[in-house]
């Protein structure tokens, strides 16, 4: 059931928008430098390490999910394994009950390395809240609880 939004709340919902538009820009500046220098040490792409990051909260997934999640082709996302498996983030492993079905699951070595990028983002991302106002701390927090449960929906 959608509310009706008056003209009011609507242009304070577009204020707060564009407020959250410009955190997100700002916040993804700043991560995404540091990330990136963070990355060559890996010898990791985006992509790679976006695969990584979808692979750390699953058990496996397979090619087909691989390239679904990656809006790539099977054939594109096989190759993008093949290069993160040479660098031991991720091994392909055969389902027991067909051994032509190859899962991609991340090694302990690929964990660490999310876990890394994880903790360096959220670092910075303190950073960037620590010197926020009041009002725009409830607004990224409003906001991050509208996501989430949109999310779950």
């Amino acid at each position: 059931m959608k509310l009706i939004v008056s003209s009011t709340q609507s242009a304070s919902v577009k204020a707060d928008a564009s407020r959250l538009a410009d955190f997100v820009l700002f916040t993804q500046r700043g991560c995404i430098l540091n990330l990136s220098k963070e990355l060559i040490r890996g010898n990791l792409s985006y992509p790679q390490f976006f695969l990584l990051t979808y692979l750390s909260s699953e058990e496996y997934l397979t090619m087909t999910d691989i390239a679904a999640k990656m809006g790539h082709s099977t054939a594109a996302a096989t190759g993008l394994v093949d290069r993160i498996e040479k660098l031991g983030y991720v091994e392909r492993v055969h389902a027991t009950e067909d051994r032509r079905k190859i899962m991609v699951r991340i090694t302990a070595k690929g964990v660490e390395f999310v876990s890394h990028m994880r903790k360096e983002i959220a670092t910075d991302l303190a950073g960037i809240l620590a010197s926020m106002d009041e009002e725009a701390a409830e607004t990224v927090e409003h906001t991050k609880r509208a996501i989430s449960s949109r999310a779950m929906a």
